[in-house]
């Protein structure tokens, strides 16, 4: 039997919808004894059952685990995984040529608060909330009757996405198996994801499709990738046959990262140079006419609504900078991986960009994330990676 919470009259509505999220504000009274982390279940002002999930301290007050009254069994987690996994079978993402894949993404798959990539035969398991830390053990047994031999390791990395007030004392580390060094494979491509140092679970799985809609528009370039990280659209662009490939990181790690990645995809090919410099310093001593296709893909300018501001100003001075430098008739490939930043702001921005250069502008495409990581219909704030590529005469 589990504790519960009770909302205040008429403030179901959210959950009516499906909506995922239960806030604060909306809750009447609670069990007294409750602790963060626990599964709750959720009622009605007038007594009717309504939801259950994690119980956390903050504006959300309970991520929904499940709409009908079940247990939060390890026959819960299996089935969660299971659906998630038949889903990127179903869309043709675990083959041969391509190991890695986002097996969990949070909301999208009915699990909030739970991130899980896999890189070959790696699972890294990501917590952004109490009620999965507390869970992981169990998840970690799940994933692995799902997946079977396919994982033999388990890495659990959330000492930095879980709430720090807390006080978990949560530490990073193997819950099967130990440290393989091993290549994982996108789309026929190598690369090393780096999940014991390196930024989220390793790698950003999320660029995957529009990786392969650059690597379209790759042939005969020079191409410039800023803020490369571990170099994922360097190597596609040279897959498609760029001239040349200059990634640029601020990061000395990063520019490690790709330089390794490209050599293990293209060893001893002089079409790529790596650079360990600020982009604004970069895009500045840079030449007019050296780059056809730029790459702008920095990391969340905004992670929460009072910084939005200055982050459309900073996505506005990037572009600007970017379209002063492409040549006539260059492609720009430009993003925004900020959740609190909307399709509409950031397209703004990159519009006034264009207006303060005065170079005609169209857009060919407009992007967003690949179907591993899917956006629940009831939770649109999961959408999340907005991008476009434009055509600049």
């Amino acid at each position: 039997m589990y504790k519960k919470i009770v909302l205040k009259p008429k403030k179901e509505d959210s959950l009516l919808r499906f909506h995922p999220w239960i806030f604060s504000g909306a809750i009447q009274q609670k069990d007294p004894d409750l602790t963060e982390g626990e599964v709750v279940s959720v009622y009605t002002a007038s007594g009717n059952f309504i939801a259950m999930g994690h119980f956390q301290v903050g504006s959300i007050a309970v991520r929904v685990l499940s709409f009908a009254e079940r247990e939060i069994d390890p026959s819960f987690w299996i089935e969660k995984i299971a659906t998630a996994y038949h889903l990127r079978q179903s869309i043709g993402l675990v083959r041969d040529d391509n190991n890695a894949f986002r097996l969990i993404h949070g909301e999208g798959d009915n699990l909030p608060g739970l991130i899980v990539d896999v890189y070959a035969s790696t699972a890294v398991v990501q917590s952004h909330s109490v009620g999965m830390h507390e869970s992981r053990f169990e998840i970690s047994k799940a994933i692995k009757e799902v997946l079977g031999d396919h994982i033999q390791n388990i890495y659990y990395k959330s000492e930095t996405t879980l709430p720090y007030k807390a006080d978990l004392g949560a530490e990073n580390g193997y819950l099967l198996g130990d440290f393989v060094e091993s290549a994982a494979i996108e789309n026929g491509l190598k690369f090393h994801a780096d999940w014991l140092k390196g930024q989220k679970t390793g790698f950003f799985v999320d660029q995957r499709d529009n990786r392969s809609l650059l690597e379209r528009y790759a042939n005969g370039k020079s191409v410039l990738n800023m803020f490369c990280y571990t170099g994922g659209f360097s190597f596609y662009a040279m897959r498609g046959g760029a001239k040349l490939v200059h990634s640029v990181d601020s990061s000395g790690k990063a520019i490690m990262l790709t330089n390794q990645n490209v050599e293990m995809n293209f060893p001893h090919d002089e079409r790529h140079k790596s650079f360990a410099e600020d982009a604004f310093s970069y895009l500045a001593r840079v030449g007019e006419n050296d780059y056809d296709l730029i790459v702008l893909d920095p990391p969340a300018f905004a992670k929460h609504r009072d910084a939005i501001r200055n982050a459309l100003q900073g996505y506005k001075k990037l572009n600007a900078a970017a379209l002063r430098k492409i040549k006539p008739g260059g492609i720009l490939f430009t993003f925004s991986c900020s959740q609190a930043i909307s399709k509409e702001a950031f397209r703004l921005a990159v519009f006034s960009a264009a207006a303060i250069t005065g170079r005609s502008v169209k857009i060919l495409h407009q992007l967003t994330q690949p179907a591993d990581h899917p956006i629940n219909i009831y939770h649109p704030e999961g959408e999340y990676l907005k991008g476009l590529v434009l055509y600049v005469e």
